[in-house]
């Protein structure tokens, strides 16, 4: 034994404990996960002590006199001993037990399976059941009434034995505290919200009270924690950059539920509504089972060997005819990394040009470039798990307990624990609630705002002049920039009191370590490069890089768009993000996939439809994007997608883009194949395949596969195992990655050869070598410049909890049932001022079309500033959103729109017969006036 001071004694054996270990953890460290019983304890919750079924005997020395203390709350002392199963701690268990079972429905005790049922498990294992139990049974919760008005949620309380688990899982975990216990003694009880139930409360359905319930006196819709599945999966979810892990269970190839491995490193038994609840899309009857071809223009159903040698027919006739650069393709986030390797191999190699895109090209493009021009890289500099180590975090153009609500209850549980937190958005968003710092400015003014926030950095005196010697460049040209900043000028085009900045600026500088993570409402902008290039400015001015609890933290938008982009699916740069334009690199890619591959880069996703209105882009393949509905100024795509003289969509359900395809291709969802997605920590997961592919479909991997086959490229059939060996002799940062030794938790990049994983990036030398400081002037959008007198309002976009992106997938579950439509969020002055009533119908429009949405009078808007979400093709928001992009990466502008709104007409009318149930809503955007 190492350490005197660190022996305990157990049963009269000596252990070693850690410092603050509590006696569960010391016996589980060493005897497994159940040495003693346990009911209100659950991994992921805070020790509670309530029920004292964990109590073990403790004395100071050998033989002593003893105190018995619930193990789950105290801490190890040294040279203590302790004692797990006397006589006395026996007929304790027992006793609190079989208490607990006279207020317990006898026919569920005796129904339950004790291995889903932990208070039948501990009682059993205690040596009771019901016939054992010599008291009266009790009066409080047998006349229970069940709660089964929610989606998902449900409640029977009678079997209810006041553990507090749920409750500390609403608070603990997600942080939403709609749980509590009323009353005392007999008559205390659990409710939900204001005494009511989970429908009418607070409740965001993430399904963690359910998880932690150790009875089912809380559950879901699909009995998660009690129903006969018979296999379990692992798998990562679909819906978001966090990247939970999920375990899938299965009976007869069927998905019947899904809960959150407490192991889990990123989400630790806890998941959104989406991935643990939105899953019935997968075998939706909406689901495409088949090829299909346009025949006299319809779709109809065809056989794989038509569509395939439809398509080569195609694409080598278009090839001959105009040549490779008349082809493009556009690869998907929603897609595992080996599948989107191998359509950017495929469009290289096989086809021959760089016209190869993805969605990151409409969400987090500058992220990635304003990174790689500040650090390097442009990936997340730190881990989530290092949100506990910091002393202030900065949340710039992000709604993470929306868009990302694992990683933004982990954000708000720090802001509600005192963590100084700064928030940046034109929306008061949820985070705003609990931030010391609320900085609620203009859209289309982030570079001002920084601007300002690095200029009282400065004139504090606040930088790290240490850092910025050692490890940065040309701060010099950005200082003498900086300090000409007109603050007041700032201050008006933001909207912001300058003073209000200045504290922020002071909080985050003075912060011992700071964290900022931004998302799509920094990079969606004209200038979202330059904004990301700030933000990166901000920690290095700081020293905030390098090492735990700092760091810039991108929030990806879809689960694997950092993967996508990781993989090449962009036109100038190939896997691993080698730029294509370097004739020693494309020497290399040559000698690597044995054909030719061009050296000029290719179109990006704005410029595809560019070239395709011109007539230049001749046939698009696009894979799990609804470009129709989520791609900006909706009347352009669908020009450009028509003009085109053959268009290919792979996709789940026949979306708004599938419609307008020439064939369009069944794919498989996440949970019908496998492969890896990285996640926003930069961290490569395994998806393993849960069920077979509905119908006909396939993974898109080998639809791929098939095409490159036939055109005469010599590709192995799909499979991780084997695609991750060729993408790791190829990306540099791949190099230690192998399917079978990813394990649960995956690795994060870079993974060099010995298969080490690297939580933190930067932490001695920039992947540039030094960091580059680089100053900027706010300039105002020119959706602004050209259309603020017609157009004097501004919309943004944003995300809601209960959709993702387009909605195809959660339109298709009971998430549908909770949120049915997009909204427009009004500030009362707005709405006063336009006659406009909450609930009602506005007819918002700007240069480029109008829609009707209906009005949502809120606060959480400044004046002058709106909005909405483009979940739902029965509005087809992007209808208005405009044609700007940012001036380096081409990422669309969904942040600035210039709208003018009145109160619509028939819309108003129509929407009042469908809620009479006289007219179907899919019919109100048909009779817009």
């Amino acid at each position: 034994m190492s350490d005197a001071k660190n022996i305990v004694f157990v049963n009269n054996e000596p252990f070693e404990f850690e410092n603050g270990e509590t006696i569960l953890t010391l016996l589980r460290r060493n005897f497994g996960p159940e040495p003693v019983p346990t009911l209100c304890d659950a991994p992921n919750l805070d020790p509670f002590g309530s029920c004292r079924v964990c109590s073990v005997e403790v004395a100071r020395e050998q033989d002593g006199p003893t105190k018995v203390q619930a193990s789950c709350h105290t801490p190890v002392m040294a040279n203590s001993y302790i004692y797990t199963h006397t006589d006395r701690m026996e007929r304790l268990r027992k006793n609190i037990v079989e208490l607990v079972l006279t207020d317990y429905p006898k026919e569920k005790f005796e129904q339950d399976n004790p291995a889903q049922n932990e208070l039948k498990k501990v009682a059993l294992g205690v040596g009771l059941d019901m016939e054992s139990v010599r008291y009266e049974p009790g009066r409080n919760h047998l006349d229970r009434t069940a709660d089964t008005g929610h989606p998902y949620m449900r409640a029977s309380l009678d079997s209810c034995i006041n553990c507090f688990r749920c409750v500390r899982a609403c608070d603990e975990v997600q942080g939403e505290m709609v749980l509590t216990m009323e009353g005392r003694g007999f008559d205390s009880k659990i409710v939900m919200g204001m005494n009511e139930g989970f429908k009418e409360s607070d409740c965001v359905s993430c399904g963690a009270c359910s998880q932690a319930c150790p009875t089912g006196a809380i559950t879901d819709i699909f009995d998660s924690k009690t129903n006969d599945a018979t296999e379990s999966t692992r798998t990562v979810c679909t819906y978001c950059g966090v990247g939970c892990n999920l375990d899938v269970a299965t009976k007869d190839e069927e998905i019947v539920s899904i809960t959150a491995p407490y192991d889990a490193e990123v989400n630790q038994g806890h998941t959104c509504l989406k991935g643990r609840y939105a899953f019935k899309f997968y075998d939706h009857p909406d689901r495409l089972r088949s090829p299909m071809i346009r025949k006299n223009g319809q779709l109809e159903e065809v056989s794989w060997d038509e569509a395939y040698d439809h398509i080569t027919n195609k694409i080598k006739f278009i090839r001959d005819e105009h040549g490779p650069d008349a082809i493009a393709g556009i690869s998907s986030a929603r897609c595992t990394n080996e599948e989107n390797y191998l359509m950017q191999k495929f469009i290289r190699a096989v086809v021959g040009t760089n016209n190869i895109d993805c969605c990151a090209r409409v969400c987090h493009s500058p992220t990635a470039l304003g990174m790689q021009r500040s650090f390097g890289t442009g990936a997340a500099t730190n881990s989530v798990v290092d949100i506990k180590y910091t002393d202030c975090i900065m949340v710039i153009g992000a709604n993470p307990t929306a868009a990302h609500p694992v990683t933004g209850a982990k954000l708000k549980q720090a802001a509600m624990k005192g963590i100084t937190t700064i928030v940046i958005d034109p929306r008061e968003i949820e985070l705003a609630k609990y931030a010391d710092h609320f900085l609620q400015l203009r859209p289309g003014t982030n570079v001002a705002l920084l601007n300002m926030l690095l200029y009282y950095i400065v004139k504090e005196g606040l930088e790290d002049k240490e850092f910025i010697a050692n490890r940065t460049e040309g701060y010099d040209d950005f200082m003498q920039e900086l300090l000409q900043l007109d603050v007041d000028a700032m201050e008006a085009i933001t909207g912001v009191d300058k003073e209000k900045v200045r504290a922020a600026a002071i909080a985050y500088a003075t912060a011992p370590n700071a964290m900022s993570f931004h998302g799509l409402g920094v990079t969606e902008h004209s200038q979202g490069t330059f904004t990301v290039q700030q933000i990166a400015d901000l920690a290095m001015i700081t020293g905030n890089i390098g090492r735990r609890g700092v760091g810039v933290n991108p929030l990806r938008g879809q689960n694997n768009v950092q993967g996508a982009a990781d993989m090449g699916a962009q036109p100038h740069q190939g896997a691993g993000y080698l730029d294509v334009t370097n004739p020693e690199i494309n020497n290399k890619y040559i000698d690597f996939y044995k054909r030719d591959v061009p050296s000029h880069i290719g179109y990006k996703i704005p410029e595809m439809f560019d070239a395709a209105i011109a007539g230049d882009l001749k046939l698009l393949w696009i894979i799990g994007e609804d470009v129709v509905q989520t791609d900006p100024n909706t009347s352009k795509v669908k020009r450009a997608l028509t003009n085109l003289d053959f268009f290919i969509v792979q996709e789940l359900f026949m979306t708004e883009t599938a419609m307008l395809a020439d064939v369009v291709l069944p794919g498989a969802s996440f949970l019908e194949k496998s492969g890896t997605f990285t996640n926003g920590e930069r961290r490569v997961q395994r998806v393993n395949k849960v069920v077979e592919p509905v119908g006909d479909a396939k993974a898109d991997g080998q639809i791929i596969v098939d095409v490159m086959q036939r055109m005469g490229y010599d590709q192995p059939d799909y499979a991780p195992d084997t695609m991750l060996e060729e993408i790791s002799q190829i990306v540099p940062f791949f190099k230690g990655i192998k399917w079978n030794e990813l394990g649960e938790n995956g690795k994060q990049w870079p993974v060099p050869e010995d298969g080490s994983s690297t939580e933190i990036i930067h932490t001695d030398e920039f992947k540039r070598g030094k960091g580059k400081f680089a100053y900027f002037d706010w300039k105002e959008s020119v959706e602004i410049e050209e259309n603020q007198e017609e157009y004097p309002y501004i919309i943004t976009t944003n995300r809601e909890l209960e959709h993702y992106n387009c909605g195809a997938m959660t339109r298709r579950t009971g998430n549908n049932d909770i949120l049915t439509e997009d909204i427009l969020l009004i500030n009362p002055t707005d709405a006063s001022d336009n006659g406009i009533k909450d609930g009602e119908m506005v007819c918002v429009i700007s240069a480029r079309g109008k829609v009707d949405i209906k009005a949502r009078i809120t606060e959480e808007v400044k004046p002058g500033v709106m909005s909405t979400t483009f979940h739902f093709p029965e509005i087809m928001v992007n209808l208005i959103t405009s044609d700007v992009h940012d001036s380096e990466a081409k990422c669309p502008e969904y942040k600035v729109v210039a709208v003018k709104i009145r109160k619509s007409k028939g819309a108003n009318r129509v929407l009042k017969q469908a809620e009479g149930g006289e007219v179907k809503m899919a019919e109100v955007r048909y009779n817009k006036d």
